[in-house]
């Protein structure tokens, strides 16, 4: 199979390096200096490039800010038969898009950022494809994923923005208010420093991926959730009630099971 790969930063560099040993395969970027780190692939820096290539599929793995607007661009060098599919983390505008488009499509969440998974060893992570997708297209994605010993689940877009307000909007949110009151410590704990650590690794995300995930419509609901948990414990501790915090300390411990 042709695969056309847009983007060349981390997660765009990680996909051609795992599907050059079975396919042909192209990756575009605008800058030059990334394709410097991609081998066994065509390198592209022109769309113009891609008319000849003619590719079976497309993988837009452009930062999220730029994801429809990089489909925009490429789509007129496509063949007709071409599959177009995106790994974005923020689906917002892509069923609409999708939808009035002639080309099959395929949409898929890699949920192992680099920035927190090791990409050598991705037993424990997830991915979701989302069903409302071409059905060739999802079966080499699921294949893709299943070879990387992901647990894949299958969400229609709608869910997944709901899973992922759950799984991203409470550990962004927290973090976040941890980072925004944190002082220097001189003998930090363990625990504290594990929290620094996520801290650290979620600020090196870009800006607008992290506003367009605590943007998402479901997120307020979870933002809600954690200040009603957070005024209950504040309660408990303003009250010292001994009771209380042991059922409350049960409750945490039952949920993580």
């Amino acid at each position: 199979m042709k695969i056309l790969i847009m983007g060349a930063g981390k997660m765009g560099s990680f996909f051609c390096d795992l599907l050059t040993s079975e396919h042909e395969v192209a990756i575009y970027d605008t800058c030059k200096d990334r394709l410097r780190f991609t081998f066994d692939a065509l390198r592209f820096t022109g769309l113009d490039e891609v008319d000849a290539f003619a590719p079976d599929l497309l993988i837009n793995a452009v930062t999220v800010k730029y994801t429809i607007q990089a489909f925009e661009a490429v789509l007129p060098h496509l063949p007709s038969r071409c599959i177009i599919s995106d790994i974005a983390s923020v689906k917002t505008g892509l069923p609409e898009f999708y939808a009035s488009q002639p080309h099959p499509f395929v949409s898929t969440h890699p949920m192992f950022g680099p920035t927190f998974a090791s990409l050598s060893n991705l037993s424990n992570e997830n991915a979701i494809i989302i069903s409302e997708g071409d059905h060739l297209g999802k079966v080499f994605f699921r294949d893709l994923y299943n070879r990387l010993h992901l647990h894949v689940c299958e969400y229609t877009f709608a869910e997944h923005d709901r899973t992922i307000a759950y799984s991203l909007t409470i550990p962004f949110a927290s973090t976040l208010v941890f980072g925004s009151i944190m002082k220097h410590q001189d003998a930090p704990g363990t625990t504290f420093k594990r929290h620094l650590a996520i801290a650290h690794g979620l600020m090196s995300e870009d800006d607008y991926l992290l506003q367009e995930i605590l943007f998402n419509p479901f997120s307020t609901a979870q933002i809600d959730a954690i200040m009603q948990r957070l005024a209950e414990l504040k309660s408990i501790i303003e009250q010292r009630d001994t009771v209380a915090m042991k059922r409350f300390l049960d409750a945490v411990r039952d949920n993580i099971k």
